[in-house]
């Protein structure tokens, strides 16, 4: 079990995509600000972790703390740290398989927490599955 905290108010998916049309046709793209704070996130992260890049399921508990009580979906603030930490933390973040998203309030010290925890199954599946191609394949 590690433990990742990525600074600054946690930022909804509404805010980071934009859409612009040209020639009718409609194009989503990520806005200054998400890129950037994408960037700082990415750069947290990589003074944080120090282990390798994990390739096995995952169970995430993230809590988000926001600056103030305004009303907020929870389900639209986990995209941006979830793509931040791909590559640093996480292979592919696909190999989420279980995420609690706990939504609180720190006025003076809005954060995301996360704790990245390896699926205990993973190891016993592991075995199982090369077991299974051992026996498949006779020498």
């Amino acid at each position: 079990m590690k433990k990742i905290i990525l600074t600054g108010n946690p930022l909804s998916t509404q805010n980071l995509y934009k859409i612009s049309c040209r020639s009718g046709f409609g194009t989503m793209y990520m806005s200054n600000a998400s890129k950037s704070m994408k960037e700082i996130y990415q750069w947290q992260a990589k003074e944080q972790w120090k282990n390798e890049i994990l390739y096995c399921p995952l169970y995430l508990e993230a809590k988000l703390y926001f600056q103030d009580h305004r009303k907020r979906d929870i389900d639209n603030h986990s995209k941006i740290f979830l793509d931040a930490l791909t590559g640093i933390v996480w292979g592919d973040d696909k190999q989420i398989e279980k995420i609690t998203i706990e939504k609180l309030y720190d006025h003076r010290s809005p954060r995301i927490e996360i704790i990245i925890n390896k699926l205990k199954h993973y190891g016993k599946e592991n075995k199982k599955s090369k077991e299974v191609k051992n026996k498949g394949h006779k020498e």
